[in-house]
C-alpha cells in the first residue's frame, strides 16, 4: 500500500465547509426553539482545550449544536469542533456526515490526535448516565465515577473548559434510568447497555425510550467557564481523582447559579 492509499483519521475527515452549512442550518432550531444563549466565550483559550460538560436532553441532547454554532458564530471555522461520540453513532450510512461534521469515536488516541492538531474537544464524561437523569436532579453534576477526561487533557498538555448548560432536561419529565429494567430484561448482557431510560413527555405521555416524544422548546442557556490549566494549579504529576473533583465543584456551582436565574420550567 502507497502512502496515498492510507485511509485518513476521522480527525483529518472534517470538512469545514460542509460544518458551515449544516450551522446555518441549525442556527434556527437553537435561536428559535430554544431560544439557546451561550455565555463565556471571551475566556476562551488560544489552541487545543478539552471542553468538559454536563449532558442533557436525553435522545435529543442539545448541548453540542448549542455549544458549535455559538462557537463558530464567535471564532469562524478555521479551528474545528470535535465531539467524543458513542460508536453506534458513526456507523451506518451516516456517519460519514457525522465525522465530516466533527464527530469523533470516543478514544484516546482520537481525543489526543484532535486536541494536539489545535482543534477544540467535547466530551460529557457522564455519557448516557448524566443525559437520563432524573429530573428531580437535573441540576446534578454527575459523572458517575468517569475521569478519564482528565488523563486526555494531561497526555495532550491542553486545558480544560469546564462549560454546564441549564434547561435541556426539561424538555421532558425523565423519571428513572431504568437501570433495575435494564438488569432485569438482561440488556446489560445481550446488548451491553445498562439503562432502559423512563420519561414522560409529548405526544405518546410515558415512554421508554420508544414511542420518541418530541423535546419541548425549552430555553437553554450554556455558561463556558474560564479553562483550567492543570499542571499551573495542581503540579506536574497530579492526583487525577483531585483535579475530576475541583472540576465538578467548579462545575456544580456555575450550574446551581444558573438554575437560580430561572423562574419558570421550559420558558426559562
Amino acid at each position: 500500500m502507497s502512502p496515498t492509499d492510507i485511509e485518513p483519521s476521522e480527525i483529518a475527515k472534517w470538512d469545514p465547509d460542509l460544518t458551515e452549512r449544516v450551522m446555518g442550518l441549525l442556527r434556527p432550531l437553537i435561536k428559535g426553539y430554544h431560544r439557546a444563549e451561550i455565555r463565556g466565550l471571551d475566556t476562551f483559550p488560544h489552541g487545543g482545550a478539552l471542553v468538559v460538560s454536563n449532558h442533557s436532553g436525553g435522545l435529543f441532547p442539545m448541548d453540542v449544536p448549542v455549544f458549535a454554532t455559538g462557537f463558530y458564530e464567535r471564532f469562524g471555522y478555521d479551528r474545528p469542533v470535535y465531539t467524543l461520540s458513542h460508536d453506534i453513532l458513526l456507523t451506518g450510512p451516516t456517519a460519514d456526515f457525522f465525522i465530516r461534521t466533527g464527530f469523533i469515536r470516543a478514544n484516546h488516541d482520537n481525543a489526543d490526535e484532535a486536541l494536539r492538531s489545535g482543534g477544540v474537544v467535547i466530551v460529557f464524561p457522564g455519557g448516557d448516565y448524566d443525559v437520563y437523569r432524573p429530573t428531580f436532579a437535573q441540576h446534578k453534576i454527575d459523572f458517575d465515577g468517569r475521569t478519564g477526561y482528565v488523563r486526555a487533557a494531561l497526555n495532550a498538555g491542553v486545558p480544560i473548559v469546564p462549560t454546564v448548560a441549564v434547561g435541556g432536561q426539561e424538555s421532558q419529565l425523565f423519571l428513572s434510568r431504568g437501570e433495575s429494567l435494564a438488569r432485569l430484561l438482561r440488556l446489560d448482557k445481550l446488548m451491553r447497555v445498562k439503562i432502559l431510560p423512563i420519561s414522560f413527555g409529548f405526544p405518546w405521555g410515558l415512554s421508554a425510550v420508544v414511542p420518541v416524544n418530541v423535546p419541548l422548546p425549552t430555553k437553554i442557556v450554556m455558561q463556558v467557564l474560564p479553562p483550567i490549566d492543570i499542571e499551573a494549579e495542581f503540579g506536574p504529576d497530579p492526583d487525577i481523582d483531585e483535579v475530576d473533583a475541583h472540576v465538578r465543584r467548579t462545575m456544580q456551582r456555575a450550574l446551581d447559579e444558573l438554575a437560580a436565574e430561572r423562574r419558570l420550567p421550559v420558558l426559562g
